[in-house]
């Protein structure tokens, strides 16, 4: 018993082909650049929006099969559904908008109604049941929309970015709250978001969607260990340089040379940690590292006590350093300077 997707979708620019899994009990999230299809897959498993070809099963019912011509309706598919900007109705009142999807599946009102204030209770909200959204803080409005989506027992339960709209402060308590009702659901849960904390904090595993492709499925800790797209690379914060090995060379499509300790030959991706990076202004004659390169200043980001500097060149590079060596070398945008790595700190691995 679990979810199945094989979503085959065009829409406009976007060439959508997913296919994934997710067990009961178990919370994917689902992550991915602006524009990689994150939302429209959302859509596509709730009913929203039909396949052009795949299969979507849930429980080993299909819902959605264009080969046989089922579709299941959005309101029959055990979906709960949270969206990014909440969709509250303004008209209705709180407790009467938690009970909407159990009126339109044809529950009674008034057991409708009483579902509702028993949710309301448990997210610390039954004071508030006969206002109207309006009067909702954006937490108080998350809670709302998540038991919303929960009341009607769903057996798949859709998260599309549910933190994107809070500060920080409330961010952070939200995600408690959401992490608590999320370990209780029994059922197949995906979470749609830019967020690594987030990712961390409430995912057992964690789905890269970029080009309308799966590019990377696995725990956060093994994608991030090891990242396969430009877009995991930046989210973690390290370099991820591609092209080919071959005698201790990984030569990339741009001409770049990277010397490295050990690796196959064959298509390669290798780590660089900005850490792992030393900048100087002249070129290091007789430097212990095996790589360096030239490069400009494009970009400087103080952190604390570090600074991230990005570099353009041959090698586009992000390196990590102290405030007191940015000051001491005096690196300014537009500065030329030199990049080095000992080939000992990168990490190669088949692509």
């Amino acid at each position: 018993m679990s979810l199945r997707a094989d979503v085959q979708l065009r829409r406009g620019a976007l060439d959508l082909s997913v296919d994934i899994e997710v067990r009961p009990g178990e919370v994917l999230a689902l992550l991915g650049p602006n524009g990689a299809g994150k939302s429209t897959l959302l859509r596509c498993l709730a009913g929203l929006a039909a396949v052009d070809a795949g299969r979507i099963t849930i429980d080993s019912k299909a819902v959605d099969d264009p080969a046989v011509a089922a579709f299941v309706e959005p309101e029959d598919r055990s979906v709960g559904f949270v969206f990014q900007n909440y969709v509250l109705f303004e008209h209705m009142t709180i407790a009467e908008n938690v009970a909407f999807g159990l009126r339109a599946s044809g529950t009674p009102k008034a057991q409708a109604l009483a579902t509702a204030h028993d949710w309301l209770k448990r997210v610390g909200l039954a004071e508030l049941a006969a206002a109207r959204p309006e009067a909702l803080s954006g937490g108080q409005a998350q809670r709302v929309a998540l038991v919303r989506a929960l009341a009607t027992s769903p057996r798949v339960l859709l998260l599309d970015e549910p933190l994107a709209a809070l500060d920080v402060g409330t961010r952070a308590v939200v995600r408690r709250d959401l992490r608590r009702h999320l370990e209780s659901f029994e059922g197949m849960a995906i979470l749609v978001t830019h967020d690594p904390v987030d990712a961390y904090a409430l995912a057992d595993r964690v789905a890269i969607l970029d080009a309308g492709r799966i590019v990377q499925v696995g725990t956060l800790a093994e994608v991030t260990a090891r990242p396969r797209s430009r877009y995991v690379a930046d989210l973690v914060g390290v370099n991820l340089v591609s092209g080919n090995v071959s005698e201790g060379v990984l030569a990339t499509s741009s001409g770049a040379r990277v010397v490295i300790a050990d690796a196959p030959g064959g298509p390669s991706l290798a780590i660089i940690r900005p850490h792992s990076i030393s900048l100087v202004r002249d070129h290091p004659e007789g430097s212990s590292a095996r790589n360096v390169w030239a490069g400009t200043v494009a970009e400087i980001d103080r952190l604390g006590e570090r600074a991230r500097v990005s570099i353009d060149g041959l090698l586009p590079l992000t390196a990590e350093i102290t405030v007191a060596a940015l000051e001491a070398m005096q690196l300014r945008s537009g500065d030329d300077l030199f990049a080095t790595v000992k080939a000992t700190d990168i990490e190669v691995y088949p692509a």
